[in-house]
């Protein structure tokens, strides 16, 4: 028996050196009982994937760090962001889902019950709006860059956001991640071959001033002017791609949660004008530009640009003491009118919405500073040109027209002109409100400068019910017009902290107005045509304007004045009627 078994065994190993026969077609028994008692392979399997999976964590650390070691410096920090992106996408989520999940707990389990007027409710919804506003700017500026200026972008909606958000928020502004010596000197090295203390006189490595794409040092050039040197952090260039692709997926992410929020079209049709925000060279054109035609205004100053101290990520300007537009207190240290100061920023940018087209589309506080001038009166310092909007000519004719129809309320014409810019004839009158950022009352001229609560209420109210339209009517629009959007909302909100000084919508009608009749009359009579003409035709158009306006307001002044006096004098002793004509009263 013993002699059968190591036959077989022995005919077993000489067909598989042979291999005139295939192995497996042996019988079964003769396999098993020739492999004899074998200890399980299944230890051994797990000690090589062990082994594999050892080498790989060793391994792939240690070839990343020799490239990392043999790379360049500018492939060093593309190495950098890639680790650092997945890290920023990341963090994203998470926080996306904390905000959510923090929302949700409030919502379902620690109001359920309460009463939504009681001080114990409110305290709630305040203590998690707070909670909100707080992850999403530690988040902004951790993540830097693009996340920061959306931050910057949602501060403009202070009339929509709860105030946690918006106190909060406002730190964006002026204040992010700064990078150090050693960042700024290697920029500078990169684009001038010489470090900044080598290129000016004086150079303050601490920066007075961080932003979403940059920070501001103080300097002195070689003849002692004082400047403004802008220095873009030296990664953004590299990682603004990674940025706009990690926002467009977490904006579709959040639609296939929430589908009526729909805003990665906002992302994908101005990631190319945001692209122009990173060249400095564009950004000296723009402010360039921004001078010459804003030159007639005496109080509107734009820093001069040094060109052989700039360079696609250094910008060198003349620098200005001032303080911010919405600071009231500084304003009014400085010896100066709150309300010249709005007035004179909503004349400024009203020129370039209704008659230049060439639009600052970021003039948030901290872009505009404010100083005392020559002649003892308001100045402002217009700065930070690097984004900017183009309305063309057929365009801005529309919004003039509309903006003069929707002060007068004018309904027929409120129709026409929304049309011409792309608005749906159902949409016409939600467009105009979206515009102005108010209700608007068609039995009612005059405009509040601060809406009550009630008006508040409304255009919350408006914004959560009718999301839906409000989007379309957004994309119906021209692209340009979402950046014009955003400068008229950000003016709106600057005269609100200033107290509302001033009577905006009333100031922009009439810059409007004058605005289309200059370019009326410079079509008509041509650029070389009479100017005593031209400033005849506008101040008839203006003349006609103010006319129609105090003449409606006067009209509307007596008939309610009418109606009083027939009720007091008991002409109208209709409940029904009385109760009509208090309605309109009060409206």
């Amino acid at each position: 028996m013993e002699l059968r078994r190591t036959v077989q065994i022995c005919r077993f190993h000489l067909l598989l050196l042979q291999r005139k026969k295939d192995l497996w077609l042996l019988p079964a028994p003769h396999c098993r009982h020739r492999s004899g008692p074998q200890p399980s392979s299944s230890p051994a399997r797990r000690g090589v994937l062990k082994r594999m999976l050892l080498g790989v964590a060793l391994g792939v650390p240690l070839v990343g760090g020799v490239r990392y070691a043999l790379a360049e410096k500018q492939e060093r920090r593309r190495m950098r962001l890639l680790s650092d992106g997945m890290g920023r996408f990341v963090r994203s989520m998470g926080l996306g889902m904390q905000i959510s999940l923090d929302y949700w707990w409030t919502d379902h389990v620690l109001l359920r019950g309460l009463d939504e007027n009681s001080p114990e409710f409110k305290d709630l919804v305040s203590q998690c709006h707070q909670r909100a506003a707080d992850t999403i700017v530690s988040g902004a500026i951790r993540n830097g860059g693009l996340y920061i200026k959306l931050g910057q972008g949602l501060c403009a909606f202070n009339h929509l956001l709860p105030p946690e958000y918006i106190n909060t928020l406002r730190v964006l502004e002026d204040k992010a991640l700064k990078c150090g010596y050693k960042e700024v000197d290697e920029l500078f090295l990169e684009d001038f071959n010489a470090r900044p203390d080598q290129l000016f006189l004086e150079f303050d490595y601490q920066p007075i001033a961080a932003a979403s794409l940059a920070q501001v040092h103080r300097a002195r050039l070689q003849d002692g002017t004082p400047v403004a040197v802008k220095v873009q952090y030296i990664d953004l260039r590299d990682r603004f791609n990674a940025d706009i692709w990690t926002l467009e997926l977490l904006l579709q992410i959040v639609e296939l949660m929430h589908p009526s929020f729909g805003f990665s079209w906002v992302l994908k049709d101005m990631k190319g004008t945001l692209a122009q925000e990173l060249d400095f060279e564009i950004e000296a054109h723009n402010g360039e530009r921004c001078a010459r035609e804003l030159e007639h205004f005496g109080f509107v100053v734009v820093p001069r640009v040094h060109r052989e101290k700039s360079s696609k990520r250094v910008l060198t300007a003349d620098f200005y003491e001032g303080c911010k537009i919405n600071d009231v207190e500084g304003i009014q240290r400085q010896g100066l009118h709150v309300k010249d100061a709005a007035s004179k920023l909503i004349q400024m940018f009203a020129e370039q919405i209704f008659y230049t087209g060439f639009i600052h589309a970021d003039p948030h506080p901290g872009n505009v500073l404010v100083r005392k001038g020559p002649n003892g009166k308001a100045q402002l310092i217009l700065l930070d040109h690097g984004l900017y909007e183009f309305l063309h000519e057929r365009d801005r004719e529309a919004l003039c027209r509309l903006w003069r129809a929707i002060i007068l309320r004018d309904d027929a014409a409120m129709r026409t002109y929304s049309r011409q810019l792309g608005v749906k004839a159902e949409d016409y009158f939600l467009f105009c409100e979206i515009l102005l950022q108010r209700p608007i009352h068609t039995a009612q001229l005059a405009m509040s400068n601060v809406m009550t609560r009630e008006e508040t209420a409304y255009m919350q109210d408006m914004a959560k019910n009718r999301f839906d339209s409000i989007m379309q009517v957004l994309k119906d629009l021209p692209r340009s017009m979402l950046l014009v959007f955003r400068n008229i909302n950000t003016v709106r909100g600057i005269n609100v902290a200033l107290g509302a000084p001033v009577d905006r919508y009333y100031i922009m009608a009439k810059s409007a107005v004058k605005c289309w009749s200059r370019s009326i009359a410079q079509k008509q009579l041509g650029l070389s045509g009479l100017f005593f003409l031209r400033w005849i035709r506008t101040l008839w158009a203006s003349l006609k304007f103010e006319f129609a306006l105090r003449l409606q307001m006067a009209s509307m002044r007596l008939t309610t004045s009418l109606l009083r006096f027939l009720v007091f004098a008991g002409f109208l002793k209709d409940r029904a009627g009385q109760e009509q004509i208090y309605e309109y009263l009060q409206a």
